[in-house]
């Protein structure tokens, strides 16, 4: 699955996957120094239980180390992520 990196407001970020103008999943950040507060993970109904949401922080994951970011997860899913997966320590705040 494609997620394209869209510039929010001032310091948040987002990955999204948009089919026919409808927003299906999405993960957003703020931007805080060298730190991407992950504060919302959204996958629609018609998509979840497919892992996107774990495709999605997996993209952010990416992109964090990428640009040599740590991560902040705020959000609930990626608190449980990161209590579960050992593959995100190095960029763990």
């Amino acid at each position: 699955m494609e997620f394209e990196f869209i510039e929010l407001e001032g310091d948040a970020f987002a990955f999204r996957h948009v089919e026919d103008g409808k927003v299906l999943a999405e993960i957003t950040w703020t931007l805080l120094g060298d730190v991407m507060a992950v504060d919302h993970t959204f996958v629609s109904p018609e998509l979840r239980g497919g892992g996107v949401a774990k495709q999605l922080l997996d993209r952010a994951a990416a992109y964090a180390r990428e640009q040599a970011y740590k991560i902040e997860p705020i959000c609930s899913y990626v608190v449980t992520a990161f209590e579960r997966y050992d593959e995100y320590d190095d960029i763990k705040v």
